[in-house]
């Protein structure tokens, strides 16, 4: 079984920046792969970023590459979301879910889900 708590939600201005985090607990290794997923009011969840820690690849959607980074700690076991140039479109509750095997980016392939961490930039 794997634990995710999401935490670094807040408001920030347009242009500002900020960094989620997601602690896992349980057997989670370099073979799981992680994603960041968000939802906005009257939305579907949507991918925003996954990572394949044992080939160190990484993917992103189009509306967030060049803008954030998916990385992790392996002493903390934690996977950050560091999201900078950030924009009101940008609000929304986001998702740190984890899934045996490699990366994913659609919501179904995944076996873990954190809370959410809500994020709000304002204009």
């Amino acid at each position: 079984q794997v634990q995710l708590v999401e935490s670094g939600g807040g408001v920030v201005q347009a242009g500002g920046s900020l960094r989620l985090s997601c602690a896992a607990s349980g057997r989670t290794n370099s073979g799981y792969g992680m994603g960041w997923f968000r939802q906005a009011p009257g939305k579907e969840r949507e991918f925003v970023a996954t990572a394949n820690w044992a080939t160190s690849s990484t993917v992103y959607s189009d509306s967030v590459k060049g803008r954030f980074t998916i990385s992790r700690d392996n002493a903390k076991n934690t996977v950050y979301l560091q999201m900078n140039s950030l924009k009101p479109e940008d609000t929304a509750v986001y998702y740190c879910a984890a899934r045996r095997g490699g990366m994913a980016w659609a919501s179904v392939h995944y076996d873990y889900w954190g809370q959410g961490t809500q994020v709000t930039v304002s204009s």
